[in-house]
């Protein structure tokens, strides 16, 4: 019995001693308020680098439509230049005919 009480007495110090036990840590605290500055510096980071991002995605779009437009030009460019020739060609063989048929009544 009497260990009975002596294991309750030390029990009864041990929990007086963890009720009384400081457990604010000042380096602890310290640590977390560098973490969480640097988490509040990397937010404000992240917020940035979406922002150049979106900004980046933007121009790109531009860009790619500038291209698309210049490509679409350069095809009506090509498409009119080949109706010039043929136009070309046609006045040629119009000319042809002509100069055959001067020769003809030349004749």
């Amino acid at each position: 019995m009497n260990s009975i009480n002596e294991k309750e007495k030390k029990l009864n110090i041990a929990l007086e001693e963890l009720k009384n036990l400081d457990l604010t840590n000042p380096e602890l605290q310290k640590n977390i308020e560098n973490l969480s500055t640097k988490k509040n510096q990397l937010e404000i980071e992240k917020t940035q680098i979406e922002e150049k991002y979106k900004t980046l995605l933007q121009e790109h779009e531009n860009l790619a439509k500038k291209l698309e437009d210049l490509k679409n030009k350069e095809k009506l460019e090509e498409r009119k230049q080949i109706e010039f020739s043929e136009k070309i060609d046609e006045l040629n063989q119009e000319t042809d005919t002509l100069l055959e048929e001067i020769d003809k009544w030349q004749m």
